[in-house]
C-alpha cells in the first residue's frame, strides 16, 4: 500500500501498511474492529463518544491495515449523529465498533447490521483498545449505555 490514498468519494484515507499492528494469527475469524479517536492512527487518542466521536480508527485484523475515517458530520449534527455513523460503520464493513458509550438508536442500529459493539474504553489510545479486544478484555454490550443526545 505505501503512501496513503484517498478512496474515490475522499473520505476513507489509508494510514499505515500491513505491518502496522502486530496481529496475533490463530483461530481467530479475520475482522475490521473501528475504534472511535480524536485523530487517525494507531496512537490517536480514544474519543469515548460514538455518534460524535471526532474520527474513527479502522483496524484490519487479517492484515493489520489501518484506515482513517473522519467523522465532521457526525460531530456537528444536530440530531441523528449515531445512527449516521452506524450506518458509515457498516457502509466500511465493519464487523465490530470499541467506544466508550453508545446511545440507543445508534446501538440499534449497529445491532441491526450484524455489528458487535463493545463500550466502556474510558480514554488511552487506539492501539492499546485494540490489544484490549484482541486480548479478550472487553465485554460485548448487551444494550445502550446511555440515553440519546449525549
Amino acid at each position: 500500500m505505501g503512501r496513503g490514498r484517498i478512496a474515490a468519494w475522499g473520505a476513507v484515507k489509508f494510514l499505515a501498511t500491513p505491518q502496522a499492528i502486530q496481529v496475533p494469527r490463530g483461530e481467530e475469524e479475520a475482522m475490521r474492529v473501528a475504534v472511535t479517536a480524536q485523530g487517525s492512527g494507531l496512537d490517536a487518542m480514544v474519543d469515548v463518544r460514538f455518534g460524535r466521536a471526532g474520527d474513527f480508527v479502522i483496524v484490519d485484523t487479517d492484515t493489520g491495515g489501518v484506515e482513517h475515517l473522519g467523522n465532521a458530520e457526525g460531530r456537528g449534527a444536530g440530531q441523528g449523529a449515531g445512527i449516521q455513523a452506524a450506518r458509515r460503520m457498516a457502509e466500511q464493513k465493519v464487523q465490530v465498533v470499541l467506544t466508550g458509550h453508545c446511545g440507543p438508536n445508534a446501538f440499534r442500529t449497529l445491532q441491526a447490521a450484524g455489528i458487535q459493539v463493545y463500550t466502556g474504553l474510558r480514554g488511552g489510545i487506539v492501539r492499546e483498545a485494540i490489544e484490549q479486544f484482541q486480548g479478550g478484555k472487553l465485554e460485548e454490550a448487551k444494550a445502550a449505555d446511555i440515553g440519546g443526545h449525549w
